[in-house]
């Protein structure tokens, strides 16, 4: 009966252990919801998001053609909202796999040559996480202009050296526990040992820090669209559509309210995902 009892109380704390909490699957829900949006932007899209209603510009939610209602200029809100998720989208996940592969090479570069090489790469790091990123970029952008390309390389910076430190410690435990080694003895070259052996061992990990970095980075391009240095017009961006809808808070509220709560929310759900992630990694299975 005691040996009963103890596998039916292990049981049971092994499925609360595993029960995923509702705000996680309510994260996910809509994490897809917003990554099928950015996909299908150009079909579900009711109006073209540059299209002008002159005559009904600023109208009010819930109007009979307008359910989010209108800018200044007429256009719809929901429409450049759809297009918006789009372009966030584009920018934080191509900004996030820049960082997190200039890192990640530059942290296996530290763990293989180690020496004066580990230590540039370190103090690179360190100036990277001292050097205000809001600075540095708006002094790039402004010198250098805004284009998508570039502004979507510059965001690629933020964050490089987390994951620098990550792979340089992961990979350096990595060869330490002697199955790095034995790979090399058997003729491995170095690339090998690091991409098809390290690598999937630490990729975990990475994939938890990018889930941090994402919403870190929408912030970052919301903040230097909002100021009018990120994406250009006739492009719009969650952050654009901020900035353009601060001069008229007080008579259509909407204008800045709608992508307004769209960042929060889809900030809040990755890093929801991502913390619950982290706690997994750092329990492991019981």
């Amino acid at each position: 009966m005691g040996k009963v009892t103890e596998t039916a109380t292990g049981t049971r704390e092994t499925t609360k252990h595993r029960r995923i909490p509702f705000s996680v699957i309510a994260s996910v829900l809509w994490i897809v919801f917003i990554v099928i949006v950015a996909l299908l932007a150009d079909g579900i899209a009711p109006y073209q998001y540059t299209a002008l209603d002159l005559p009904n510009r600023l109208a009010s939610p819930l109007h009979p053609h307008h359910v989010l209602g209108t800018d200044e200029l007429g256009r719809d809100i929901l429409s450049r909202l759809i297009v918006s998720v789009r372009i966030s989208i584009l920018v934080a996940l191509g900004a996030t796999l820049i960082s997190a592969c200039l890192g990640t090479t530059m942290g296996f570069a530290a763990a293989h040559f180690g020496g004066r090489v580990e230590q540039f790469i370190l103090m690179l790091a360190d100036f990277q996480a001292a050097m205000p990123f809001l600075i540095l970029s708006l002094s790039v952008l402004a010198f250098f202009g805004n284009a998508l390309p570039l502004f979507i390389g510059l965001m690629g910076l933020y964050g490089w050296e987390r994951y620098a430190r990550i792979a340089r410690g992961l990979a350096v435990a990595a060869s330490a526990q002697g199955y790095a080694g034995a790979v090399r003895q058997l003729g491995a070259s170095p690339m090998q040992v690091y991409l098809r052996h390290i690598l999937p061992n630490i990729s975990s990990t990475l994939i938890v820090s990018m889930t941090l970095t994402f919403p870190e980075i929408i912030l970052m391009e919301t903040s230097l669209s909002f100021l009018g240095l990120g994406v250009q017009p006739p492009m719009t961006s969650l952050g654009n559509m901020l900035g353009y809808g601060r001069e008229y808070m007080t008579r259509a509220p909407w204008i800045m309210l709608a992508p307004a709560v769209l960042i929060v929310a889809t900030t809040l759900s990755i890093s929801l995902l991502g913390d619950w992630l982290l706690d997994r990694l750092d329990n492991g299975p019981r």
